[in-house]
């Protein structure tokens, strides 16, 4: 079997199980003729048992417009505000501080986010993480 062309990649981020035809999916895809709602009804059926998080979608789309997709972990951001409940960041992260993390829950985000980042060990994934959160206004204790 000859190997399919790849025409795109699209890289995307969805609520879990609530994905729809309308934007962002369909002017991210309907330029590239794939079938829009064959994606949404895939992408909702994988995720439906993270319902209630951002779960980002990595598409390749191939010249015959057919498509596969690989599903990421949710945006570090998302896992953060989740582990301080917090609605968002700071607008200014130096001065005021929204919430605060622990050192074992960033080491457990950086667990989870281990594949998708690019760090040599836990270790490094952890300060990857707790840099993230510093810009975000949160404090790291513990």
């Amino acid at each position: 079997m000859a190997k399919k062309k790849i025409r795109t990649i699209v890289k995307i981020e969805l609520p879990a199980g609530k994905a729809t035809p309308a934007p962002p999916v369909g002017t991210a895809l309907g330029p590239h003729g794939v079938n829009i709602m064959e994606f949404t009804k895939a992408y909702n059926e994988r995720t439906a048992a993270q319902a209630g998080e951002v779960v980002p979608a990595e598409i390749t789309i191939f010249e015959d417009r057919s498509f596969v997709f690989v599903l990421k972990t949710s945006p570090t951001v998302q896992m953060l505000k989740k582990a301080a409940q917090v609605e968002k960041g700071s607008a200014r992260q130096k001065k005021e501080k929204v919430g605060s993390v622990t050192r074992e829950q960033l080491r457990t985000i950086a667990e989870a986010k281990a594949k998708d980042l690019n760090a040599h060990g836990i270790d490094q994934a952890v300060k990857i993480i707790e840099g993230t959160a510093r810009s975000m206004g949160l404090e790291v204790v513990g």
